[in-house]
């Protein structure tokens, strides 16, 4: 009987490590995936730190002489996977006129600039966007400013997710223990 209960606590453990190292490998792959479709950040990045000025809020737009193709791309990548709001820019929206290229792109960066703290590389778009410390809103279209997005971090949760099934395990395998 105890030879049995070796080879199926083995198996049991055994299933339990493929499964974690499967789960981590496919997490792995998705992130390593997104992280290849960020744009280009190296050309025109503005000092490295924080570039929000002491005597005032700062806003990312898009530059305007910087190709089209460029831009929308940029436009695609912070509407799509950089997970900016951009239901304002769409038809009916608060700030979809001016219907330009380079006004749109600038809400979506602006959304997502300050969803990301601010941060220098947020403010880059491949060397579509540049910083300023004019406010850019207008009529009812109102740019977000520090403090007024949340934080786009990804959840804790996802990493714990591989965790629970460990926890699962430990726990019917002192139960399969005590019977």
């Amino acid at each position: 009987m105890t030879i049995l209960k070796l080879s199926f606590l083995q198996c049991f453990f055994l299933c339990c490590c493929c499964f974690f190292f499967m789960v981590t490998s496919i997490e792995a792959k998705v992130q390593e995936k997104a992280d290849a479709t960020i744009p280009n950040t190296v050309v025109n990045s503005p000092p490295e730190g924080n570039t929000t000025f002491v005597d005032g809020k700062t806003w990312c737009v898009a530059h305007s002489g910087v190709s089209q193709v460029d831009l929308q791309n940029a436009l695609d990548w912070a509407c799509g996977l950089g997970m900016a709001d951009c239901k304002p820019i769409q038809h009916g929206g608060a700030c979809f006129e001016p219907d330009t290229l380079v006004s749109h792109a600038s809400y979506a960066f602006n959304y997502y600039y300050q969803q990301n703290g601010n941060s220098d590389i947020a403010c880059n778009f491949g060397g579509t966007a540049t910083v300023t410390k004019n406010n850019p809103s207008y009529s009812k279209c109102v740019y977000a400013s520090s403090g007024s997005v949340g934080s786009s971090a990804p959840p804790l949760a996802k990493k714990k997710h591989s965790f629970t099934w460990w926890e699962i395990a430990g726990i019917l395998l002192l139960l399969y223990l005590r019977s």
